[in-house]
């Protein structure tokens, strides 16, 4: 194998998984921010207590990962665009 070409992927994926990373602990930190303005004491008996700042965390991670999901593909879609021409 051309080790240009090995070197060259190689960066590639390193680069689009810094991009992954990056844009999912963005996502995260927004939903986190977002999920501040959330009345839990609505739905949880002790707001304040570990267990809800836990839940409160892990709403963030998955609201976070769902929209860098959303984010991640429609960039790799707008890539896909321009080999339909």
């Amino acid at each position: 194998m051309d080790t240009g070409l090995y070197d060259e992927l190689s960066s590639s994926i390193g680069s689009s998984g810094m991009v992954s990373m990056i844009v999912s602990l963005f996502c995260v930190a927004i939903s986190w921010w977002a999920l501040q303005n959330l009345k839990l004491d609505l739905v949880i008996r002790y707001p304040k207590s570990p267990q809800a700042r836990l839940l409160h965390l892990l709403l963030a991670i998955v609201l976070g990962h769902f929209v860098a999901g959303f984010l991640l593909d429609y960039l790799g879609w707008s890539g896909q665009i321009r080999n339909m021409f």
